[in-house]
């Protein structure tokens, strides 16, 4: 593409054009005295029709940074979002950190408050422009992106935002940073035509090494125990299908620890559930796929006997201080890429008489989970206050195949039936809480065809910022079934200070300083004052009734709160 020369514009209009040309729909923000310049242009745009990005209004930038990540992941284009300056970005951080750990190559653009007191048409005009002026505003993130920058004055900014998405779409990908002073914005300037790339955007990965395949192919032909742990292999395009192929034909049973996005379906023959710990003395070979975590190692660690490998394009994830999972072998390029390569080489290695063995061995298991879980359920259907298994049940036996659910400390996943790609997402190991709600607000605005179901613990909820999160909802016609698992505490707390305190005085303490969360707020209510529908649940046996309402209202345009009262810790 090239920017033709014309009459002088602003630089602001000239950042809207260049993000259109580059393939961002929407700018998710919060604005700020740094925006008069932007403000202008979009104004200006309604009268001349010009293309640029639609701008959605969100009142926090927690939830405008997790909108836009649930509007990636389901979507898998360049995302950006908007925020003011030093304070915007620091409200901002949390779902940066979330978004960094899940590779999201998001465009975080934060104007800056004006450097010159007087002379220029974006001088300061106010006290905060003292306040908030920082001597690095970059250096407050620069540990959660790959590349921070300033546009500077005279610069075409066709390159830079071009440049700042190239880097966040190559692999690994990850978040930008880059922030807009508002003199700038407000400055002309006329470009000469610049190129921009006619190429796609990011580098082209390299594919994993063949002779290193090989060598897998042959360890899992040698393997009688194989297995597949994967957190997010079945976010990129194909791999969903590729694995499942993969695990049917070659009767590789599949882990899930710590899912972020469906890779095979609940359903699936060779699927084992997502905890991974009762295998690890089971298996001789691990292929790690996609996954930073694959064991917690105070809860077990692979047999001495069982080999590793680990594939990924950062297969050794040098972003984390510290990581010491074992490999025998790390592969780096796409692990879907390695997918069909595999299933290539395992048909000449892989006997029959192998396959049927482990198929008889995996059924066996997947017999015992069943039992297992049908037992637990049965246990539970009826207690009060609703048990989260209970929950997942009525939330399985509401929900389309195609619903998409968003689940933050909602319900154990394993409870879950998901059986289709793009069917699932959950928060990124940096675990900055609030995310499930605006992610849920931006898998909708992507797919507004879908239901869209985000569960989420009641602390999850309150990060969440449920006002900005409601009043989005109601204000951009987006209707999410959003389900509260409602438990009056953050169980994640207390469970943590259990396992590191097992026999201390906690265990025979009545409550838990810094666990409660009564009074509970009534989330159900806060929609309702929003403009949404809400409402709350104590008894089970209503559940299944007043989910399928919930739903029905949805579909109508309506955004829905379900606050379930659940009992005290038992949440996820």
């Amino acid at each position: 593409m090239t920017s033709e020369a014309s009459e002088p514009v602003l630089v602001a209009e000239a950042l809207l054009d260049s993000l259109v040309r580059c393939g961002v729909e929407v700018v998710f923000a919060n604005a700020g005295t740094d925006f008069a310049s932007i403000i202008e242009v979009l104004v200006k745009a309604r009268s001349t029709g010009q293309r640029v990005p639609r701008f959605l209004t969100v009142p926090h930038e927690n939830v405008a940074v997790a909108m836009a990540h649930g509007f990636h992941r389901v979507t898998d284009a360049p995302v950006a979002a908007m925020v003011h300056v030093t304070v915007g970005t620091a409200n901002a951080s949390c779902a940066l950190m979330n978004a960094s750990r899940d590779g999201v190559p998001l465009l975080l653009m934060a104007g800056r408050s004006p450097i010159s007191e007087r002379g220029q048409v974006g001088s300061r005009t106010a006290p905060i422009h003292w306040g908030q002026e920082s001597f690095d505003p970059g250096g407050a993130v620069r540990e959660y992106v790959k590349w921070d920058y300033e546009l500077r004055a005279g610069q075409p900014v066709a390159t830079v935002v071009e440049r700042a998405l190239d880097i966040a779409l190559s692999e690994p990908r990850g978040p930008v940073y880059l922030t807009l002073p508002r003199e700038v914005l407000a400055s002309s300037q006329s470009e000469q035509a610049v190129e921009m790339a006619r190429r796609p955007l990011g580098a082209v990965p390299a594919p994993p090494s063949v002779e290193a395949l090989d060598e897998v192919a042959e360890l899992v032909g040698r393997s009688t125990r194989p297995l597949l742990v994967t957190s997010q292999l079945g976010r990129a395009e194909g791999a969903f299908d590729a694995l499942t192929s993969l695990a049917e034909r070659f009767a590789i049973p599949v882990v899930q620890p710590g899912c972020r996005a469906l890779s095979l379906s609940s359903r699936h023959p060779m699927n084992l559930g997502h905890d991974v710990a009762p295998y690890l003395d089971w298996a001789d070979l691990m292929l790690v796929m996609d996954c930073e975590v694959p064991w917690i190692p105070v809860r077990g660690e692979p047999a001495p006997g069982c080999r590793v490998v680990q594939i990924g394009t950062d297969p050794l994830f040098a972003r984390y201080p510290i990581r010491t999972h074992r490999s025998d072998l790390a592969i780096a390029g796409r692990a879907a890429d390695a997918l069909p390569l595999l299933a290539e080489m395992l048909d000449r290695r892989v006997t029959p008489e192998g396959r049927e063995a482990r198929r008889q061995t995996i059924a066996a298991l997947q017999e015992e989970r069943a039992t297992r879980r049908a037992t637990q359920l049965e246990a539970v259907r009826t207690r009060v206050p609703v048990h989260p298994l209970w929950l997942a049940a009525c939330v399985n036996a509401a929900k389309p195949e195609d619903a998409i659910v968003v689940n933050e400390l909602g319900v154990p996943v394993d409870a879950l039936e998901l059986t289709q790609s793009e069917s699932y997402l959950s928060i990124s190991t940096a675990g900055g809480l609030g995310f499930g709600l605006g992610a849920a607000l931006g898998v909708k605005l992507a797919r507004p065809e879908r239901d869209v179901i985000a569960i989420t613990g009641d602390g999850s909820q309150i990060f969440g910022n449920p006002v900005a999160a409601y009043f989005v909802a109601n204000a951009e016609h987006l209707a999410p079934l959003v389900i509260v698992n409602n438990n009056a505490r953050w169980n994640a707390v207390r469970t943590s200070a259990l396992k590191v305190h097992p026999d201390g005085y906690m265990r025979r303490a009545e409550s838990v300083p810094l666990v409660s969360l009564e009074p509970s707020p009534r989330f159900d209510t806060i929609m309702e004052a929003c403009g949404g529908h809400g409402e709350a649940v104590e008894d089970p046996a209503e559940l299944p009734a007043v989910l399928e309402r919930a739903l029905q209202r949805t579909r109508d345009g309506t955004p829905v709160v379900v606050n379930v009262a659940t009992g005290p810790g038992e949440g996820q």
